[in-house]
């Protein structure tokens, strides 16, 4: 379903500020949409020097310093996207129980890869830093994200090299979440690939695949069916090495739906359209226990 089409379900009670205030679809549907019960805890804070260094912090109702951490990554092809666009996520997760943080980070053409990955491990360091001013255990902590976002948090979660370069031990990341999610795209022969990836030395080791050991986080890995952005095949493979590896995977396909409707299936207006949001957080909780 085009994004168009999802804002003319919703309702229009301050569309005319809304126009004013936003310029694309996703902002409109991130200032339309109705809301989850959750705060948002915290804006604009810094987990680094740069202006896309930024998060916001998203609370559960009556956090007192056990709630489960995740940290959430947007897409965009690695080119685009802001946070503020995707506080109805937070919103949703947080209603889940989760402190959550909407992390922005450098993107093209001011960084290629791995940058994004640096910018990820620090925003996880200030969530291990900060949980417990919002309710949050930094013991119990889990990465997710949709597509570009999707691709960060799992690599985050499999190469753990980035997080102890920030400070982080690994084995804090009690789960990951990838949706539609990119993680075994060789050789680089799509545009977006060429230009974010093209320019390493080893391009095998740009790719989640080649991570995967026993100790792994446990996954869990959606994709739609319809998906024509990012094929559900990068889901199965990484399903797989991860499952054969004795990993915990939760493997999900959803039927007719595409790459954009996933992620408008975490809101409240459309989860109708895929229980996204309710098994990827029930299997987040079980496995940040």
């Amino acid at each position: 379903m085009p994004l168009l089409a999802v804002l003319k379900r919703l309702t229009l009670a301050g569309a005319a500020a809304a126009l004013t205030a936003a310029c694309t679809p996703l902002s409109l549907f991130a200032t339309l949409s109705p809301k989850d019960p959750s705060s948002l805890a915290a804006r604009d804070q810094a987990y680094g020097a740069g202006p896309r260094q930024r998060l916001d912090v998203y609370a559960p109702p009556g956090a007192k310093g056990q709630a489960p951490v995740a940290v959430f990554f947007y897409g965009g092809s690695w080119d685009s996207g802001r946070r503020q666009d995707y506080g109805w996520v937070g919103r949703a997760m947080a209603s889940r129980g989760f402190v959550t943080i909407v992390a922005d980070y450098r993107i093209y053409p001011e960084v290629r890869y791995p940058v994004f990955l640096t910018d990820g491990a620090q925003a996880v360091k200030w969530a291990q830093d900060h949980a417990r001013e919002y309710g949050g255990d930094p013991d119990r902590i889990v990465l997710a994200g949709h597509s570009a976002g999707a691709y960060n948090a799992v690599m985050l979660g499999l190469d753990g090299r980035y997080l102890r370069a920030a400070g982080v031990d690994p084995r804090k990341i009690k789960a990951v979440a990838g949706v539609a999610g990119p993680y075994d795209f060789l050789p680089f022969d799509d545009p977006i690939a060429k230009r974010i990836f093209g320019k390493t030395d080893d391009p095998p080791a740009t790719q989640p695949m080649a991570y995967v050991t026993k100790d792994s986080p446990a996954a869990f890995l959606a994709t739609g069916d319809a998906d024509t952005l990012v094929y559900p095949r990068n889901t199965t493979a990484l399903a797989k090495k991860l499952r054969e590896a004795g990993v915990p995977v939760e493997e999900r396909h959803y039927p007719g739906v595409g790459h954009v409707r996933i992620l408008l299936a975490l809101s409240r207006p459309l989860r109708s359209e895929a229980p996204v949001l309710e098994e990827m957080t029930e299997f987040l909780r079980k496995h940040a226990e």
